[in-house]
């Protein structure tokens, strides 16, 4: 396992995979012959070009059978933010080409969206659904606003709702989302509207092939379960029209233009079927690290939460959060210094989601679900992954509690 400064030590632990995780080797073993010898274009016309295509028609028979999806349901992006994108703007400007519709539909999303369909939800004037303090959206808010705006298109004073994205599991604190559910309901009171979730964190956590038959669109990612970065998908139903918004040489049947990334697409399917095949047991396995993590930090840390705890005859039941993230608030400390006291100690962790280009920015995540602002100064974010060992485990637990210390005599 490596970082920017080299290879981790016995010292170390690296528990940041909610953000990435390392490349397993059989995917890196897969994606070097297209860096090297089978380099081509797929989009050309002779025998080199036609291999590159070939090596990507395998991979989307193989990754949509994973998903529970058709190959033609499988569109190839850059990774999950333009994947989430797609759906979003894609679904939401393909009503203005439906016959009697002149504008965009709207676009409803929970509150505590990964921001890459959180901001574009806004930046279409969406509506956003509040959550409880687990993190659950609330469905009867939900079935309101649906009804509401129905009610509105049928008077013709408004263009329905046209897309409702949910994600199946939160990248902050882990929360399982039923989708099912959400998907009836939709169903029931927008039926014109078409489901979408950010399964981006669940490859790992979660049987993908029932979710994908409850939603039209599902968005993913490759680095989270071993693959590359820069490299995901959208999987589109036939239920699901989306309008292209990148435009040029027509690649993955119009919908999104740009030659293919071919050592990226074989590396990512590489890396989900051996996810795939690991689960159950990765699943067992890690979700004991993680409640020995948690259950050791709440042992030895005075004032520190467990966030979006629900408790069963005073045990905290974990079973509706992904078994890799563990996620907890210190009080008297800010989340900033605590990290980089844990660096000094070799633990690899982070404050919430990774995607703000490093920011230390206050969490909507935490906010939507009612942490106050001051506790929430102290999130700390331990997300494991197939390559976590109970070495990691133990050395955390034995520097984190020292790095609060030291910050609370600090702040005294």
């Amino acid at each position: 396992m490596c970082t920017a400064t080299g290879t981790l030590g016995e010292v170390s632990a690296y528990l940041d995979h909610a953000a990435t995780g390392p490349m397993r080797p059989e995917a890196v073993e897969a994606m070097m012959p297209f860096l090297t010898d089978r380099f081509a274009n797929p989009s050309g016309a002779h025998r080199w070009a036609r291999d590159a295509r070939r090596a990507i028609d395998e991979a989307r028979d193989e990754l949509a059978e994973l998903l529970g999806a058709d190959p033609g349901d499988v569109i190839y992006t850059s990774g999950g933010t333009e994947a989430d994108n797609l759906a979003v703007f894609g679904a939401t400007r393909a009503a203005t080409r439906e016959p009697g519709r002149g504008q965009p539909g709207i676009a409803v999303c929970s509150a505590f969206e990964h921001h890459a369909v959180l901001d574009p939800v806004e930046h279409l004037g969406g509506r956003l659904i509040g959550v409880d303090h687990l993190g659950r959206i609330d469905l009867d808010e939900l079935a309101d606003v649906l009804r509401a705006e129905t009610e509105r298109a049928n008077a013709s004073e408004g263009p329905g709702v046209r897309l409702v994205s949910v994600m199946t599991i939160n990248n902050e604190i882990g929360t399982l989302q039923p989708i099912d559910r959400i998907a009836k309901l939709v169903r029931r009171h927008a039926p014109e509207a078409l489901v979408h979730t950010d399964a981006v964190q669940a490859f790992c956590w979660t049987d993908i092939a029932p979710i994908t038959r409850n939603a039209d669109l599902l968005s993913i990612s490759a680095h989270k379960f071993g693959g590359p970065k820069g490299v995901g998908a959208l999987v589109a139903r036939p239920t699901a029209t989306v309008h292209a918004v990148q435009l040029g040489g027509g690649q993955e049947r119009d919908r999104r233009s740009g030659t293919q990334n071919v050592a990226g697409i074989v590396a990512m399917t590489t890396a989900a079927r051996l996810a795939a095949a690991e689960r159950e047991a990765n699943i067992e396995r890690l979700g004991a690290l993680r409640d020995r993590l948690l259950d050791g930090l709440l042992a030895t840390v005075p004032d520190i939460f467990e966030t979006a705890a629900v408790y069963v005859d005073g045990v905290s039941d974990r079973t509706q959060r992904a078994a890799g993230i563990a996620h907890v608030c210190i009080a008297g400390v800010e989340s900033e210094a605590l990290l980089f006291l844990l660096e000094r100690a070799e633990v690899f962790a982070s404050a919430a989601s990774s995607c703000a280009s490093g920011a230390m920015e206050p969490s909507h995540v935490l906010a939507a679900i009612g942490v106050e602002p001051e506790l929430a100064k102290g999130s700390l974010r331990l997300s494991l992954g197939w390559s976590t060992t109970t070495a990691e485990i133990d050395h955390a637990l034995a520097a984190i509690p020292g790095a609060v210390a030291q910050l609370r005599r600090f702040n005294v």
